[in-house]
């Protein structure tokens, strides 16, 4: 009778341990993680794309997916703490440590290689060159962010003042800019999706320029974390990476359609024929890198953006802000 009152008790225990710890990998429980996103985009299909198939789960981790709306707001929150990665322009972390944050951000991990948003004009134009905005009135993006700093790239590229030429309105708010435009506001507006595709649908505006294509290879997003947590959390930050590998694999192996299926759920909004057209136009511009190494020359040219876009009082080291490692033993 004491025999099988222990055995009792014992499986009692073991059923007690596994419902109350959460999904076991391989016999361990799962780290927990909250991930920060800029955005919510599918841009970041790859992301998405590892959390849909469960590449997380599988390299132990439980993640928390919050979006910041604005890389200022991610940043804030992975320097309080309230995240333990950061996903934004790497140029935010630049910011930081000019500024003389102590623990500072450092990136371990580059997603995107191309910008992610396109040139939206109110009418059809068959043959756009960019000296058409000269004079012109566009919605652009705030002060020092990537999506502003990109746009005025571009326009320098091809001999434009991007302060004398034109107008560019960035009074308006990140994520609101394709409402105004419906609204009226300006001949321009440069957006991301499902923005773009969004102002097609409702004869409200007509991509016209790719600014992923026309600014060439650039190190849009990466994913960053606190120099603290990297060298406390070496293995949690492996495992992350190695998730998002596994990403990026998979969108570098299938089809648009296939791709959008796998991350319709991120984005219940919006119907699976419009999802595989955006997902096919960041598809065909080349925007997902093969790996996740962020390569000193993408970091050279990021800080040529930043100083001639005058944000840039100072270049800072490579080798103190990006750490490959991860990336290069993703797997």
């Amino acid at each position: 009778m004491k025999k099988l009152f222990s055995l009792s008790l014992v499986l009692l225990l073991c059923l007690s341990a596994l419902t109350g710890c959460g999904k076991k990998t391989g016999g361990s429980e799962l780290t927990k993680v909250t991930l920060n996103e800029v955005a919510h985009s599918i841009f970041y299909a790859p992301m998405y794309v590892a959390i849909e198939e469960g590449y997380f789960e599988e390299e132990g981790i439980d993640l928390t997916l919050v979006t910041g709306f604005g890389a200022d707001k991610t940043m804030t929150a992975l320097l309080t703490g309230e995240a333990d990665i950061g996903f934004m322009g790497s140029e935010s972390t630049i910011y930081t440590y000019i500024g003389g944050t102590q623990d500072y951000a450092v990136n371990f991990a580059q997603l995107t290689q191309r910008a992610g948003n396109f040139l939206v004009s109110r009418e059809p134009i068959e043959n756009f060159s960019w000296d058409m905005l000269v004079g012109a009135n566009v919605l652009g993006g705030r002060p020092g962010g990537m999506p502003e700093m990109v746009f005025e790239y571009i326009l320098i590229k091809n001999n434009i003042d991007p302060a004398q030429d034109l107008h560019i309105d960035q009074s308006i708010d990140f994520g609101s800019t394709a409402a105004a435009f419906s609204g009226g506001q300006g001949d321009f507006t440069v957006e991301f999706e499902p923005h773009a595709t969004s102002l097609e649908q409702k004869g409200d505006g007509y991509v016209v320029a790719s600014l992923g294509t026309d600014s060439g290879y650039v190190p849009y997003t990466a994913f960053s974390a606190k120099a603290s947590y990297i060298k406390d959390n070496p293995e949690v930050i492996q495992a992350f990476t190695n998730a998002l590998q596994k990403g990026m694999d998979y969108v570098n192996s299938h089809t648009p359609e296939e791709i959008a299926k796998v991350i319709q759920p991120q984005f219940e909004e919006t119907d699976l024929d419009t999802l595989t057209t955006i997902v096919s136009r960041y598809h065909e511009q080349d925007t997902w890198k093969e790996d996740l190494v962020f390569s000193e020359d993408a970091f050279t040219l990021l800080q040529n953006i930043l100083e001639e876009s005058g944000v840039l009082s100072e270049r800072v080291p490579y080798d103190v802000l990006v750490d490959t490692s991860f990336a290069e033993n993703a797997k």
